[in-house]
Formats: C-alpha cells, structure tokens, sequence
C-alpha cells in the first residue's frame, strides 16, 4: 500500500481515495477538475492498493469477469487508513471509484471516522452488500452517490442490477434523513472516471 498526497497539507478538509495503477495516471486531471468544481482547501491522499479485488472488498465473492475473484481484505484496508483520520480538528471524507466506492459506502457502516462518503459509479451489485447495509447502521451523516447511465446496460446479469441498487440505497438513505443525492452521469462505467470522482468530493466539500 502506498500512500501519494496532493493539495494542500495543512487544508482543513482530508480527502482520502483508494486507487489502483490507471487511477493513478488520471490523478492530475482529477484534481484540476475538482479545482475547478469548488474554492475549498483540501488535502488529497490517494492511496495504491496492492491488490484491487482482494483489498477492497468486505468479503469473499466469485469471479463476475475475468477469473479473478473477490477476497475479504477491505477490513484490513480499512484498518490501515484509519490512522490518516487521527487529527480531530480536520474533517476527513472517503471516497472512490466502481469497487472503491464500494469501499467506501460499506467502511461508512464500520466507523465514524469519515464526515462524507463519495461512492462514485460503485460496484454496489456486490454479491450480499443489499442485504449487509440492510442490516446495519450507517455512520457518517452525508453520502455522494452517482452512476452512468449505461452502466446497467450490460450482459451479465449481476451487474446489470447495479441501478436498481443503486436507487434503492438513495431511497434508503433518503428515508433515513441523511443528506445524500444520487447524480446520473452519461456514458457507461468507463466514461470520464476522474471527473466523475471529482464532481462526487466536490459535493461534499461544498456542503
């Protein structure tokens, strides 16, 4: 795991992103974009997970593409970003991309560390996690959630359910009184992921 900074160290606002190798090469334009989208000091941590399916999911899962499956490494993941929320006079915000905003929506059931959650285009068809936040409470008090609208558009009948999720977690959290707003952006789940990611801290930044 290796952890890259950006912004302004001293910013009252953490930004912390779990990322693989191609959201890295996408780093730069993400944050000019999110220059542009709000006034407000951040600092970003982006932090490189070894491995994407392993480390980033709340549990084990068969293969949906490809032969790779899914492990149980998020707590593990989770467990080592915790300390980036150490200092209790900055306010600290989780987001990420398709399995990373995964991520991020199931550590806002694990802990409070975390003001708002950006879940951007997340993998929310994940095998069990309808019935998981079901189940549990949700402890952060605002989530950014969005998706394109082609996404669902797809063969594979699993993942093909993630707007129907999707909308159902929006209504939920809804329901529940938490601020939250669910954004359709065009294109499937490859357009525009850095900007998509920026518009989803930018939200909560702004709030």
């Amino acid at each position: 795991m290796k952890l890259l900074e950006y912004g302004k160290a001293d910013a009252p606002a953490v930004l912390v992103q779990p990322i693989d190798g191609r959201d890295l090469s996408g780093m730069e334009q993400e944050l000019a974009a999110l220059r542009r989208m709000t006034n407000a000091d951040f600092r970003l941590i982006a932090v490189q997970v070894d491995r994407w399916n392993n480390d980033l999911s709340p549990w084990q899962a068969p293969a949906v593409f490809g032969r790779e499956g899914f492990g149980d490494g998020a707590a593990q993941t989770l467990a080592a970003l915790l300390p980036l929320t150490g200092d209790k006079t900055k306010r600290y915000y989780l987001g990420g991309y398709s399995l990373a905003g995964l991520f991020a929506l199931w550590a806002a059931y694990q802990t409070n560390a975390f003001q708002g959650i950006a879940a951007v285009s997340p993998s929310v068809w994940f095998p069990g996690f309808s019935t998981y936040r079901q189940e549990q409470k949700l402890q952060c008090g605002a989530v950014y959630l969005s998706l394109g609208n082609r996404e669902s558009k797809t063969r594979h009948p699993l993942m093909a359910t993630v707007g129907d999720r999707i909308r159902e977690i929006h209504h939920s959290l809804e329901t529940d009184g938490t601020a939250c707003v669910l954004e359709w952006n065009q294109g499937n789940h490859f357009t525009e992921p850095e900007i998509r990611t920026a518009k989803g801290f930018a939200w909560l930044l702004n709030r």
